[in-house]
Parts: C-alpha cells; structure tokens; sequence
C-alpha cells in the first residue's frame, strides 16, 4: 500500500508544478541565507582567533558555506524541472533524471539538519578551545617585545573591556601568572628581588590585575593593586566587599556570546531544513503523478501521486534485496567443477 497517496487532476499538477517551481526559487534564497550565516560566522570565530586554542571549530562555518551553495545549485535546478514538468512532453526529458535528483536532494536536507545540530553540539569543544587560548594567551601577555605575541596585550585588554570581563574563570587567575614584563620592574628593589626569588619559576606574581579589569560601573577609584590586602587601601574589605573589577571570566563571557550566535544561527537553519524537505515532499508528489499519467497514456486524466509506493517495511525489504544482489554480482565463484578458460 502507497505511503501518503494523493489524487491530481491535470489541473492541481499544474498548480502543484508551477508552487514547486516558485517555492524552489524561493530555496535559492535560502540558500544564499545558509552561504551568508556560515560566513558571518566565520567571520566572528576568526575576529577571536588569539584567544582560541585551535580553529578545528571552523568546520561548522565551512559547512553551512558549503551547504549554501549546493543549495543555489539544486533548487535552481529543481526549479528548471519543476517549471517544465507541467508539459507531459516535456517530463519526458527529465523523467531518467528526477528519481536520482530526489535521492541527492534527500542526502542533501540531511546536512542541512546535520549542520544545524552542530550549532548546538559545538559548545563543549568550543569551551575548550577557549580555555586553552586565554590561558596561552594571559601567559604571553607581556611579551610586548616578542615577535608574534606583541599584539596579544593589546588583543586581551581589548577583548576584558568589550565583554565586561577579567581573567579565564576570573580576576584570580591573574595572580597566577606574571603579566608585567621584566623590563618595567626594578631589578634594584630588594621587594622585587624577594618576589622573583620567592617563585620557583622565578615569575613576579602579585595579586594584581591589568587596568582592562577595572569596572566602569563602580564609583570607587579601582583598586587592581594588592586587591586581597585590606590594610593596603582605606575603608577597604575584599573578602565582603563588592570589587571594582569585572567579576565574569572572560571564557563564560565569550562562551555566553557563541553560544547566542550559535543558537540563532542553528535555529534559524532547522526552519530551513524543515522547507526543503516541504519541497522535496512535493517534488517527489510530482514525480510518481506524472510518471503515472505517462503509464496511463493520457495526459488529461486524474493520476495517484505518492511518497512511497509500498509500505515503509516493504520498501526497506526491497531496498535490502536490491543491495544483496548486487554483492553477490561481484562474489568469486569457488566451484571446484569450473575450470577456468585457459
């Protein structure tokens, strides 16, 4: 039994032909949607491209570029084959070639879907990759005078300022590296000798953090020296008090950033995919109703349009047999009674 079976007369194919022709034109637009959002989106990845560890996540980006394009490509085809299936003399030059075009635009929806579940499974990898790149990069954050890691104080600063953050986790995680570059400490002072000395790495640690951490929104001057030493500043609690420094890790705060792009972005492409396959839908009704007039030899009469001819085990069934013949097609024949031509 025929899985969604519908009946058409000459005029609903017609109809049907000439919406599948416009909603596929409609698809090269969206097309042009998936091209544009996998761009804006590796635009943004590459705007932050210091702070991140590696660029594997690009993979998400280049797909939906990809896939942007293949979809211009096949909808403005099927747009061509729907606008001249509604002439059965004309279905006649596209009847070989329909069948084959539905199944690659099936494969096709599917990475729509594919693409669109990716912008919501890449958080964890893209939490790692930052994590790794702040923390290389806070390290690297006084190597003004490296070639290669000059720009990165500049890039952290920057980045601490626009996005109301400090730190990876946290202010904290600025005590834990040196960030003043040895060139502005004064070698002669016994304090900063004791510092360098106290460290087994010989790092100048301090709890301080960079003047980018520093609060906007506090009326208190900022206090991003000695922030853990009450007696150090007036009227002054730290373990109590609200600091005027920005509170947020900035791998939360970048994180929180992707992840609404992401979300947007995938949403916006499972709409997408739910329209292709709206379209494929009716481009496989076309098919089966115009290749049943074409059995029935008149062109003016009512035909049965389908999703699938038989039932969905039944054509798994015959999918599967139609697999195991063509393996056994290129199986070796091992009967000892058959010599082979010499």
């Amino acid at each position: 039994m025929a899985v969604g079976k519908v009946t058409f007369t000459k005029a609903e194919r017609e109809k049907l032909a000439q919406l599948l022709w416009l909603l596929n034109w409609i698809s090269v637009l969206t097309g042009v949607i998936l091209f544009s959002l996998g761009l804006f989106l590796r635009v943004e990845i590459q705007k932050r491209q210091e702070v991140m560890s590696d660029q594997e996540i690009l993979y998400v980006p280049h797909m939906l570029i990809t896939t942007g394009l293949v979809a211009c490509c096949i909808n403005f085809l099927g747009g061509k084959i729907c606008y001249e299936c509604t002439d059965t003399s004309k279905f006649l030059r596209w009847k070989l070639v329909l069948l084959p075009y539905i199944v690659c635009t099936f494969f096709f929806t599917f990475c729509v879907l594919v693409g669109a579940l990716m912008c919501y499974s890449i958080r964890n990898q893209l939490e790692e990759s930052l994590f790794l790149g702040l923390r290389n990069a806070m390290r690297y954050y006084k190597d003004t005078d490296t070639p290669g890691r000059c720009f990165l104080k500049r890039t952290v600063d920057l980045l601490q300022m626009q996005f109301q953050c400090c730190g990876n986790a946290g202010y904290r995680d600025w005590f834990h590296v040196q960030w003043i570059s040895n060139r502005y400490l004064d070698m002669t002072s016994s304090d900063v000798r004791d510092r360098l000395r106290s460290n087994v790495e010989g790092k100048y640690l301090m709890d301080g953090v960079p003047f980018s951490c520093c609060s906007t929104l506090s009326p208190r001057p900022c206090i991003q020296q000695q922030v853990t030493n009450n007696s150090a500043h007036y009227n002054y609690r730290h373990q109590t008090e609200q600091l005027n420094l920005w509170r947020r890790g900035c791998r939360q705060a970048l994180l929180d950033h992707y992840t609404s792009i992401m979300r947007s972005i995938g949403l916006i492409v499972l709409l997408i995919w739910l329209f292709e396959l709206l379209v494929l839908t009716g481009v496989r009704y076309l098919q089966t109703a115009m290749e049943n007039v074409l059995r029935l030899g008149n062109p003016d009469c009512e035909s049965d349009g389908w999703i699938l001819e038989n039932s969905l085990a039944e054509t798994a069934r015959s999918n599967f047999n139609i697999i195991k013949n063509l393996g056994k097609c290129y199986q070796v024949d091992d009967d000892p009674n058959i010599n082979p031509v010499s």
